[in-house]
């Protein structure tokens, strides 16, 4: 197997990665679709077991895109006479990652770590909001509006980013301009929720924040 062979496949492994994403990506709006709706929460469970797989698939790949890449570079480095089997050297760096997996691995996958997040708040409002609504409705939805408001604009969000350090939301050209802005002056931007404590807001922190969209939207449609 020759260096221009690897690269070949490599490329192609990378462009899979983004199939795995759009996978999960999708996963994630069914899982959701499926609290929204009040579905059974064995078939939410059966979702996040997707995800699951396919934190594994991710991880599998990467391994072997390391492995392979780590193969090129230490052949190149070393310069032997006669060049090796890269594909059997591939396989013994493959082999030996594969062998350290553990569960935690999967847990901390970053798309995968979205997932629960996003599950966790929409539950939270759609399943854990049912008895406050019975002991006053009026007071219950207020609260809720309150959350839909950016801290910034003082606006309804329609494209909230959460915050995945301190779990904050705000609209998503408001914090991308107020961090844009700042970064002009050389500053770095505080949180601008009030009470909050964090003084490093970074665009690469933000995510969508689905869940708080969908509640939105079906605020909206009432």
């Amino acid at each position: 197997i020759s260096f221009n062979a690897i690269d070949s496949a490599l490329s192609s492994l990378k462009n899979c990665q983004s199939y795995i994403n759009s996978g999960m990506d999708v996963a994630t709006q069914v899982a959701l679709d499926l609290v929204e709706s009040f579905n059974d929460e064995e078939d939410v469970n059966n979702m996040e077991k997707v995800m699951l797989e396919y934190a594994t698939m991710d991880r599998e790949l990467n391994h072997y895109i390391k492995a392979f890449e780590e193969t090129i570079n230490q052949v190149k480095r070393e310069k032997p006479e006669n060049l090796p089997d890269l594909e059997n050297l591939a396989r013994e760096k493959f082999l030996e990652m594969e062998s350290e997996n553990s569960d935690s691995d999967l847990q901390r996958n970053e798309k995968y770590m979205y997932f629960k997040d996003q599950l966790k708040e929409m539950k939270k409002q759609y399943r854990g909001n049912d008895t406050i609504e019975e002991i006053d409705e009026d007071i219950a939805v207020t609260r809720s509006q309150m959350n839909f408001i950016c801290p910034i604009t003082q606006m309804t969000m329609k494209r909230p980013v959460r915050n995945k350090v301190c779990g904050h939301s705000y609209e998503e050209d408001a914090i991308l301009e107020m961090i844009q802005t700042q970064k002009q002056k050389k500053k770095g931007v505080r949180c601008p929720k009030m009470g909050c404590s964090h003084v490093d807001v970074k665009g690469s922190d933000l995510v969508p924040d689905e869940a708080l969209k969908r509640l939105i939207d079906s605020q909206n449609k009432k």
